[in-house]
């Protein structure tokens, strides 16, 4: 009898130990099945910043990679099918992507990231009526904004720890205010007569008006805009005339563009340098500094700054 009941006993404590191991790793799958989807590396790399271990982030586009002409591939659809979460800039950055948003909002919680920004805070675009540049990560300021507007998003999804995303929420947030700060007291060492960025499209309008610096693209703010010889024609007129000594690629966009303008300067007697290859659209090789959002800010200002003071 007392043999017996021990081996219920012992069976008793092995099935309990084994219900437990059982749930916990059931919560651990739980946890780890969380999916968010990003389209941009900026806006994953906020996102992580804000959810840290609590799900899988993944960004669908990567370095060098144009999101205004970027085409869904069948991978993307089905981690897009696949994620619990789905963030995307908006204000048309993702153009070809905007039927299959359409599509998936009322499957999905999806999160605009743009929506965190008030629309007297937006930049009008020039080539399209009613639209807004899209570019709102190079007003660092701005983007805090945006990281701030995520938190409060994501925090509200069930299976979060509310008060731990806002928490990281805040601290990063903190981190690019301070940021915005540095590129600010940065641009300020330029003379104001040299201050004056020309790159292959108008990408860096926000950079512009929150750094006091004059940018000006050859396309417009979407690489979709057609370009032809009479910008080119324009645009080394204003480089001449300005005598302006170097203007910037960008690591995303063709650098075939503005080749034709240094040429067309070059034949009007003023030579001009290419001052370096910005991030602009996308951000740098994952592990590297410029594969995160501060590390590529640092990068651009700093050549910027090289390139120009």
């Amino acid at each position: 009898m007392n043999r017996s009941l021990f081996f219920i006993g012992l069976w008793a404590l092995c099935f309990g130990f084994l219900s437990c191991q059982t749930q916990s790793s059931s919560e651990n799958q739980e946890k780890e099945s969380v999916k968010i989807v990003c389209t941009t590396g900026m806006l994953a790399d906020a996102v992580h910043n804000i959810v840290g271990e609590e799900a899988q982030v993944i960004g669908l586009m990567g370095p060098g990679v144009d999101p205004h002409l970027y085409k869904a591939t069948q991978g993307d659809l089905k981690e897009l099918s696949n994620a619990d979460i789905i963030i995307y800039n908006g204000l048309h950055l993702e153009g070809k992507m905007g039927e299959i948003f359409e599509k998936l909002e009322n499957r999905k919680r999806i999160i605009v990231a743009a929506d965190g920004i008030k629309k007297s805070e937006l930049i009008q675009s020039a080539d399209f009526q009613g639209a807004f540049d899209p570019h709102l990560w190079f007003d660092v300021a701005l983007w805090a904004e945006v990281v701030e507007h995520l938190g409060v998003q994501i925090s509200t999804v069930q299976g979060f720890n509310k008060d731990a995303i806002l928490k990281n929420t805040l601290s990063y947030s903190n981190k690019l205010k301070e940021l915005d700060l540095w590129v600010s007291e940065e641009i300020a060492k330029i003379d104001s007569s040299k201050r004056v960025m020309i790159t292959a499209h108008d990408a860096f309008g926000y950079f512009g008006r929150a750094y006091n610096i004059e940018v000006r693209g050859l396309q417009g703010i979407s690489t979709l805009s057609e370009y032809g010889l009479k910008d080119v024609s324009d645009l080394v007129s204003y480089i001449t005339d300005k005598k302006i000594q170097a203007v910037f690629v960008e690591s995303s966009v063709s650098d075939r563009s503005l080749k034709a303008v240094v040429e067309g300067c070059e034949k009007r007697g003023h030579t001009i340098d290419i001052g370096g290859t910005l991030y602009s659209d996308a951000m740098g090789q994952e592990g590297t500094a410029e594969g995160e959002y501060i590390g590529m800010v640092n990068y651009n200002v700093n050549t910027i700054v090289k390139a120009l003071k």
